[in-house]
């Protein structure tokens, strides 16, 4: 695990696997009242309930990854009463199904789906035994924060919401990945990424309103900025990845492309330069990739010319590719 520091965030990492077993199901207790509200929590396996909890701290959000033997869960005006964060709590189901009630409305979120709740509102929710531990991540953005308005918002409670479409899919790998990713980064861009990852359950949530135009400009061109990165990500290897091309997936002009990025830390076409030359920078140092020829590994991540290749990455990291992968892979042969 990287060092922390005051000026980088941690994901502290939390088990009851040490705790006696009578004393787990309290702890979790506890846990869930701490990182979400309280509840009363019910479970055939309390009596040995073994649980892990990932958390971090981003900014504007908080995100958790929960991972629980079955149990229930009720939140009721009494639990409101003693203590309401005022959040919204958007919650990916890696594993379930998770059938939930608040509102009145009621549903079953089958695994890979989303469900938004409250917290100033009565919730049920269970995880039925189906002989399979639940893993929930769960994205907690305070009311006051959140870029959607509340009335907006509270017609999607305890709805199915799928993750399909550039917002959602984006959204599921987000949240299903941050926590692997920013141990160790500094509060700055872990704060980032809390900022995008609210822009985009925003948008995400208001894309199944039709209410897009509602958001606030700046949310909307966050998200859009993200999505634009992630296509970017995606396409590295294709030497056609231009600004036209990127702008035209994206139905804006070259010259809206342009202007998103003239805020950001450098350009659009240096963002894919510099992401290229990562990739056959991480390449040329992999042992399992050692039998390829520089100029494939260029050509993987979209350098058409060889010559071109050798040049930018000089330029960039001060020793040509070949000397490089020499130096990092201790061979005695350079190729």
């Amino acid at each position: 695990m990287p060092e922390t520091s005051a000026d980088t965030t941690p994901v502290l990492s939390l088990s009851n696997s040490d705790l006696a077993e009578r004393e787990r199901f309290d702890w979790y207790i506890d846990i869930v009242r701490d990182g979400i509200a309280p509840f009363a929590l019910t479970s055939p396996y309390a009596k040995d309930f073994s649980a892990q909890v990932l958390t971090a701290d981003l900014g504007v959000a908080q995100l958790a990854r929960f991972s629980f033997p079955p149990l229930g869960a009720v939140r009721t005006h009494r639990h409101i009463r003693r203590g309401d964060p005022e959040t919204y709590q958007l919650a990916l189901i890696h594993r379930g199904p998770m059938r939930v009630s608040q509102q009145r409305e009621e549903t079953s979120i089958p695994a890979g789906g989303l469900v938004l709740f409250d917290t100033s509102s009565p919730l049920d929710a269970h995880f039925p035994d189906l002989g399979d531990r639940a893993v929930v991540t769960i994205l907690r953005v305070p009311k006051s924060l959140f870029p959607l308005c509340a009335d907006s918002a509270d017609r999607l409670r305890s709805r199915h919401l799928s993750s399909e479409g550039a917002a959602g899919s984006l959204l599921h790998h987000l949240l299903g990945s941050v926590l692997d990713q920013v141990d160790g980064r500094s509060l700055s861009e872990s704060h980032r990424i809390g900022t995008i990852a609210v822009d985009l359950a925003a948008t995400f949530l208001a894309g199944h309103l039709d209410a897009a135009t509602t958001l606030p400009g700046e949310t909307r061109r966050r998200a859009l900025l993200a999505r634009i990165r992630a296509f970017i990500e995606a396409n590295l290897g294709d030497p056609r990845l231009t600004p036209a091309a990127i702008a035209s997936q994206h139905h804006i002009s070259v010259r809206t492309l342009h202007e998103l990025f003239r805020s950001e830390p450098e350009p659009v076409m240096s963002t894919v330069r510099r992401r290229r030359l990562e990739r056959c920078r991480a390449d040329l140092a992999d042992p399992g990739l050692r039998v390829y020829p520089i100029a494939v590994l260029a050509g993987r991540w979209g350098f058409a010319s060889p010559a071109e290749f050798s040049r930018v990455f000089r330029r960039t990291y001060g020793v040509a590719p070949k000397q490089f992968r020499h130096e990092a892979l201790g061979t005695g042969d350079p190729r």
